[in-house]
């Protein structure tokens, strides 16, 4: 299955999730965490950020995100989680 970057309708395709991560995290900007001002990758990165940081009201208060936002936010994380390679994903950051 094709992954799209959908960061400011960059549409770059990809043939793997773990490439479409690395993509957003290395040619995108970063962006501060409305939550607690760290400092993170776009995309997927942020998303997983807020959601395993802070919870889901902290979310919505920060993001003026609707219960919508936040489902699409948590279907997509779960996906990720189900197939991306973390470890490969993060050998290919630090390089």
């Amino acid at each position: 299955m094709p992954w799209e970057c959908g960061i400011d309708g960059c549409g770059s395709v990809f043939d793997d999730v773990e490439s479409a991560i690395v993509h957003q995290a290395s040619k995108h900007e970063r962006l501060e965490c409305k939550v607690c001002g760290t400092v993170v990758p776009d995309g997927y990165l942020a998303i997983r950020h807020a959601f395993t940081e802070h919870s889901r009201a902290e979310y919505v208060r920060a993001y003026g995100a609707s219960s919508e936002d936040v489902r699409q936010r948590e279907d997509l994380l779960e996906e990720v989680e189900s197939i991306a390679d973390m470890r490969s994903i993060a050998t290919q950051l630090k390089h």
